[in-house]
């Protein structure tokens, strides 16, 4: 994997916050960038895809019925 630099501005609170962890984990403040990039991403991608496979769902009319919408209230507002 080709790695390349990039540049961005962060507020000193931050960099200091991102220096201070680095440090108490023994790695660089690149490491924790990539860590924390990772994550981000893993979790915004996953969530665009459910909404578009909600969309593809409800373009193509696959939705529940009012039965199912009614069961599935009455579980969870009954639930003890």
């Amino acid at each position: 994997m080709t790695k390349e630099n990039i540049t961005f501005r962060i507020d000193s609170e931050k960099k200091a916050a991102l220096d201070a962890l680095a440090t108490g984990m023994n790695r660089d403040r690149s490491y924790i960038l990539n860590e924390a990039v990772a994550a981000y991403l893993e979790m915004y991608q996953w969530q665009i895809e459910e909404i578009q496979k909600g969309i593809a769902e409800a373009d193509a009319g696959d939705f529940a019925s009012e039965e199912e919408v009614k069961a599935a209230f009455a579980r969870l507002t009954h639930a003890d």
